[in-house]
């Protein structure tokens, strides 16, 4: 396997993190909105706002509701970001940066329909505002499906993320990355479906645990982002509405810390970049632990990198490290490329991969001892 080849592109589209213009930041109003978006809407996204508009940056965040109607509206505020729109489990509709409107989809037979609309790609330097749902004439929004009972966040970079999943081929300009990259089907999204679990998908590409992806922008890190609903807001935190209590985290972080030489000029030498890792990465389970409690099980996952196998031999003694302390509620989990074409942009998985590597986390997940 080669040497992973994420991106000129990469830095200019994904790594900048910009304060979002006024257009984006804009407020939204429509129809139907006066007890609130989130009344008769159901996401499990992190997302902020209020009655009229929620705001979000992370990618694959999905809005889910139900309406009866032969159409439903659906109000964004986005210049940035693509969409699907997903009616009674089908794609019907690709939104690409649609900007400030109310996309409507008409034609239904008359009745009770779901709803599901979904950020695809990241644009962690905008942000992203949707407005509700809206109906047609004679028409109604219907209280929203519930919260799922299981919940399971993964946390990673651009394999996580689904960067360029959809692409038929490896070299890809950064606009081809943003329309071929689909959240929605990346291995996080695929097995939580297949689990019927509500989830995150907290991925930022090209970002470590302590060094991003050939030492760019070394003042942060994936850590620096990881508190925030809104990416480009310095400071912003997610406040928790209380709802969101997952039993399983997936944490995919390392390959953008090792799989590039060291540049010079850079702070770290092999050696003290993996004792940094090292003790970041404990750092951030302590504050996953505390923030999830005792029970949540936190999988600490590793691929395969031709260039070094440092990765995930730290990852492994990390959890090993864990385990000595006491915690057996941290695991490892491994999956080699084996099978895997990285088809993708950049050499990046594949939509085939990572459906294979869904099928993997899947059977890791029934070794867990969840109690769901």
């Amino acid at each position: 396997m080669r040497s992973l080849r994420v991106i000129t592109v990469l830095s200019a589209l994904v790594m900048a993190v910009v304060t979002p213009g006024a257009a984006a930041a804009a407020s939204l109003t429509s129809p139907d909105r006066d007890t609130g978006v989130l009344t008769r809407v159901h996401t499990a996204g992190r997302v902020v706002g209020d009655k009229d508009s929620v705001k979000y940056s992370w990618p694959g965040v999905y809005f889910e509701g139900k309406f009866r109607g032969h159409g439903v509206g659906i109000v964004l505020n986005d210049a940035a970001a693509d969409y699907d729109v997903q009616i009674d489990g089908t794609t019907v509709a690709t939104l690409v940066t649609p900007g400030q409107t109310t996309h409507w989809v008409a034609g239904l037979r008359r009745g009770v329909h779901s709803v599901r609309v979904v950020k695809r790609s990241e644009s962690p330097w905008a942000t992203s505002e949707f407005g509700g749902f809206v109906a047609v004439p004679y028409g109604a929004i219907l209280a929203g499906r519930t919260a799922r009972h299981r919940q399971i966040e993964f946390i990673g970079d651009s394999f996580t993320a689904g960067y360029g999943n959809t692409s038929t081929t490896r070299e890809c300009t950064g606009d081809e990355v943003n329309r071929t990259t689909n959240a929605d089907l990346s291995f996080g999204a695929v097995t939580a479906r297949r689990l019927n679990a509500d989830y995150q998908l907290n991925a930022f590409s090209g970002r470590g645990m302590v060094r991003n992806y050939n030492g760019v922008e070394p003042q942060t890190n994936y850590r620096t982002y990881y508190d925030r609903a809104l990416l480009s807001v310095e400071g912003d935190i997610w406040r928790n509405p209380g709802t969101w209590q997952p039993e399983l985290v997936v944490i995919g972080l390392g390959i953008n810390d090792f799989s590039t030489a060291i540049n010079p000029g850079e702070q770290w030498t092999p050696e003290t970049l993996v004792a940094a890792y090292r003790t970041a990465y404990h750092a951030f389970l302590d504050k996953l632990r505390n923030q999830y409690g005792r029970d949540t099980i936190l999988v600490v996952s590793a691929t395969h990198m031709s260039n070094t196998t440092v990765f995930a031999e730290t990852a492994g003694q990390i959890v090993q490290e864990r385990n000595s302390q006491g915690d057996d509620r941290v695991r490892f989990w491994y999956y080699p490329e084996t099978g895997l074409d990285y088809g993708g942009c950049h050499w990046h998985p594949s939509l085939r991969d990572h459906q294979l590597i869904a099928d993997r986390l899947g059977a890791f997940i029934a070794t867990l001892p969840l109690r769901w």
